[in-house]
């Protein structure tokens, strides 16, 4: 099913000047999960319903990357807009959703890195408006760049998250623990915001996604009654 993520993904592959090669990416792959088919989970897409809404900025080639979590997100939250990110040129439409008055966005980052008076550290109900959280979707580096040089985010309060666990993701390497992937920090703005079946099923998701993501590369056999399928079973349509 097409989603946000799919769409920036087509957009960026038809301005790629040669091919785009990610690692691994030699063996065929499924259009939709982009795992190899016999490890496809396209059939366990979470059906929830969620009040928040997701606004993915995406750095020059993450939408193409094979370990990118976004996409998740556009899976399983109904109301989720991607756009990729130039620190020249900013998409007309982003701006448009920002101005939006139905939303109230929140830039997601960390607060020891803004002055502290733009810092919040929850969600704060407002009436005739719905959160909508800005994820930077990038390296760590790569994210601080985008925040600094993106000052038609400046308005907007940031929210700070504190993870009461470290990051389960375990596809690319990180020189630090605490640093979560952008569908962990998704399902934990999904949680803060109210819409805690909706941040259970990503987390599930994303679970998944990893585990299948490493078997395919260790080649390891397929189970389906895992934990992780377990837990995700109920939020499909399996």
């Amino acid at each position: 099913m097409s989603h946000a993520v799919a769409r920036l993904r087509a957009e960026r592959l038809a301005r790629c000047i040669k091919p785009f090669v990610a690692r691994g990416s030699r063996s065929p792959r499924c259009p939709g999960c982009r795992l190899r088919p016999n490890y496809c989970m396209c059939a366990w897409q979470p059906k929830v319903q969620s009040n928040a809404a997701m606004c993915l900025v995406m750095f020059d080639t993450e939408p193409l990357k094979p370990s990118n979590t976004g996409w998740l997100i556009a899976e399983t939250v109904p109301d989720t807009w991607a756009f990729g990110w130039s620190r020249t040129e900013v998409d007309p439409a982003l701006l448009a959703l920002l101005d939006d008055p139905q939303w109230q966005p929140y830039v997601v980052f960390p607060g020891e890195f803004v002055a502290a008076e733009r810092v919040v550290e929850k969600v704060e109900p407002q009436e005739g408006k719905r959160p909508l959280f800005i994820l930077l979707d990038a390296t760590w580096n790569e994210a601080r760049k985008m925040f600094r040089k993106s000052p038609y985010l400046d308005r907007f309060p940031v929210l700070s998250i504190t993870p009461d666990a470290l990051s389960r993701y375990r596809l690319r390497r990180s020189k630090f623990d605490e640093h979560l992937c952008t569908a962990e920090v998704a399902a934990l703005c999904l949680g803060l915001a109210g819409d805690q079946q909706a941040g259970e099923a990503l987390d599930a998701y994303l679970d998944v996604f990893s585990e299948r993501y490493l078997g395919s590369k260790r080649q390891q056999p397929l189970d389906e009654q895992s934990l992780a399928h377990q837990a995700l079973r109920p939020f499909t349509a399996l």
